[in-house]
């Protein structure tokens, strides 16, 4: 499928839960607790059954995210559903890596291709005061999984004044793993003061700062993925970089292709737009072509840029919306 703009639309982005066993700093205010009515909005048969429309629309690109998807006890029965769709192009994970572990070759069984993993710092007092959690676990769920011949990229969220000083560990790590590294701008995504001058770090400075202390060659075929990162390779290292730059980069949502089907069963055409449309009465009567319909008024009303320049003030995390 194609939006008003013309481009194609084939990726969907779906959060199985809204729960998580981490608190970033950037992602879940403290005393969130949105799953409380009820522990998983969607059923996993529910969850299928919007990834199956999809496919059957065009989608061919489905990634799994949270929250932590991990955490949920039917995880699997959720990837092998998806994993089983006809004309299925890759079907990913994003997580935090604390579970990747244990998990990793029922992920490769079920048909779990690629792992983005959160890994905003090296060192371990510094990445528990980032996100509570443990980082040797998720160093050990990164190389489980790239035993099980699944792709991994990791993912560094900037904050300017809290993880600079690992910016450069992470460089060197992604060149000993072989995996992609990619560089996050800070969006306005969990409650209003995330964003500040004080603690928002361009994609662009620190590109400028790696490439004064290691030359970094522009890799502008390189795709790993089907996300918006643009990609540099570190001389010193041979690392790939990626930069994702929602804020300051001015034609990010130029190639956009996804949506998003959020914890509690709404399609969302843009992350840092408020509009959503909600499935759950689809989903209720049974009928596919109800879901199906409702996807395609979701491509139709895809807008053409986010709001995160403008004021954007969320309605409720990123956590609740998929990561």
């Amino acid at each position: 499928m194609h939006d008003t703009f013309g481009r194609a639309i084939d990726y969907l982005r779906i959060s199985v839960t809204d729960r998580c066993n981490e608190r970033c700093l950037y992602c879940m205010p403290e005393g969130y607790k949105g799953w409380a009515q009820k522990a998983d909005h969607l059923s996993a048969a529910q969850i299928v059954a919007v990834a199956a429309a999809a496919s059957r629309l065009g989608f061919r690109k489905f990634r799994l995210t949270g929250g932590e998807p991990l955490i949920r006890a039917d995880f699997l029965e959720i990837a092998c559903g998806i994993g089983a769709l006809p004309g299925l192009h890759s079907l990913g994970v994003s997580t935090n890596g604390l579970k990747l572990a244990p998990l990793a070759r029922e992920l490769a069984r079920a048909g779990v291709r690629s792992a983005n993993v959160s890994l905003d710092a090296l060192d371990p007092a510094r990445y528990r005061r980032i996100t509570a959690g443990a980082v040797s676990a998720v160093l050990a769920g990164i190389r489980a999984a790239q035993a099980e011949n699944i792709f991994v990229k990791l993912n560094c969220v900037l904050m300017r004044g809290v993880n600079e000083e690992d910016y450069r560990p992470l460089v060197r790590l992604s060149a000993e793993l072989g995996a992609p590294l990619r560089f996050i701008e800070l969006m306005p995504l969990s409650r209003t003061d995330v964003l500040t001058g004080e603690n928002f770090l361009s994609v662009e400075e620190l590109r400028r700062r790696l490439d004064a202390e290691s030359p970094l060659e522009p890799l502008p075929d390189y795709r790993p993925g089907h996300g918006p990162a643009r990609y540099w390779r570190d001389q010193a290292t041979g690392a790939h970089l990626g930069f994702i730059g929602a804020i300051t980069t001015a034609d990010f949502c130029a190639s956009c292709n996804k949506l998003r089907l959020t914890a509690d069963g709404k399609i969302r055409p843009c992350l840092g737009r408020h509009g959503e449309l909600d499935l759950k009465s689809a989903l209720a009567s049974g009928a596919p072509d109800a879901l199906e319909t409702l996807l395609a008024q979701a491509v139709a009303q895809k807008p053409e840029n986010h709001e995160f320049a403008e004021n954007y003030q969320p309605s409720r995390p990123m956590t609740a919306i998929g990561g």
